[in-house]
Parts: structure tokens; sequence; C-alpha cells
């Protein structure tokens, strides 16, 4: 099993995390969002995944080679294919408020403070992108954080590591990247102090990958 994906891209570290929580083994490619205007431009890498995105998740199945890509379908792969303790719950409900919280992650705010957003706000439209950053994803936090005041115990959504948690670690370490305040955060800070613990954290942190940058 092969892990496409960059040291700092949050996306890649929701699904670096996951397959440590689950203990999945796997080889880790780099893809440099940087090198050479970035390498998931390229005619190879665009074979693997159209949208020229990192993650893409590879393995071989029956002698066939799969693929797929975005990290929330990614972990719901591994959490159904492989066995260890489960991200997604067994209940309707609380399986559909863990969805609820990660796309607030996904889809509310991430896409904000993605790379070539940025690139083209401050080059195409020159808008200041830290202004940008600080409003959209601020925004986007404070409604997880208000979310998570109902949901939250141990972890995001009671007491287990769920795919929410998933998405939490990675956005706080960019929202620290962005200068986006945290302070009206406190349940999302409880939250990560948790997951901060835990060997799955530390493994998949981006310091800790093979082509982080000093």
């Amino acid at each position: 099993m092969k892990l496409y994906n960059y040291w700092r891209s949050s996306a890649s570290w929701r699904v670096r995390f996951a397959l440590a929580y689950k203990n999945i083994p796997y080889e880790y490619v780099a893809v440099s969002l940087l090198k050479d205007g970035g390498e998931q431009h390229s005619e190879s890498y665009r074979a693997l995944n159209p949208m020229e995105q990192v993650p893409t998740l590879e393995w071989i199945e029956d002698g066939e080679t799969l693929r797929l890509g975005q990290s929330l379908a990614i972990i719901e792969y591994l959490d159904g294919a492989f066995p260890g303790p489960r991200l997604l719950p067994a209940n309707p409900y609380v399986r559909a408020k863990v969805r609820q919280l990660a796309e607030i992650v996904n889809a509310g705010i991430q896409p904000l403070q993605n790379l070539e957003l940025l690139r083209y706000v401050r080059d195409d439209l020159k808008g200041d992108t830290a202004a940008w950053t600080r409003h959209f994803v601020g925004r986007g936090i404070r409604a997880l954080e208000a979310e998570a005041l109902h949901t939250a115990s141990e972890f995001l959504v009671g007491d287990e590591v769920t795919l929410a948690d998933c998405g939490l670690v990675p956005q706080l370490y960019a929202c620290r990247r962005f200068g986006v305040e945290l302070t009206d955060c406190p349940t999302l800070l409880r939250v990560e102090a948790r997951l901060q613990a835990l060997d799955a954290y530390r493994s998949s942190h981006p310091d800790a990958q093979p082509d982080a940058q000093p």
C-alpha cells in the first residue's frame, strides 16, 4: 500500500493519522506541492489523481491496482477494510454527527486555505491572503467549536477517536500557521491535547515525515 502525500498537507495528515491509529503499514511517497511549480501537476501524478491533489492511496487487490483520492473517502475505506479501532461509529446518528464535524473541516475550512486558492487570491486578485485566511478559516473553526460543545467528551464526538478527530489536529496546526486566533476554542484545544498524547499523533506529525523541511 502506498500513500502519495506531502508532509505539510493537512488532508495528507488526516490519512497518516488514521493509518497510524489503525496500525496499517504503508509506503510513504512524497509529492512536493512546491518543487517545480508543484509535482501534483505533473503528467505522471495527474494519471493517478486527476484533481492534482494529495493524498492518493494506492494498493493492489486480486492483481488489480486500485486508487482512492480525497482524504475522507480514503479513511472510510481504511476503516471498513482493516481491523482495529473503528473511526466511524455504528450508531447511524452518531456516525452522521462524526461526518458532519469532519465535513466542517474538509469542505467548510480547508479548501479556503488551499495553496492553489491562496496563490490565486494573491497573484490574480491581488488580495490579502492573510486577511482572507483569518476571516474564512476563523469563521469555520468557530463553527466547529460551537458544534463540538454538543458532541465532545474525551474526543470530538464522545469518548473514542473518530473520523472527526483525524481532521482536528491538522486543522489547528494550519490555524496557527495562518495566525488564526484559537483562544475562543477551548473545547477544540482540550480535545487536541488528548490527541497529542497518542502515538498516532507523533508518528503522523509533519515534522516526523521523510520530506519534512526545516
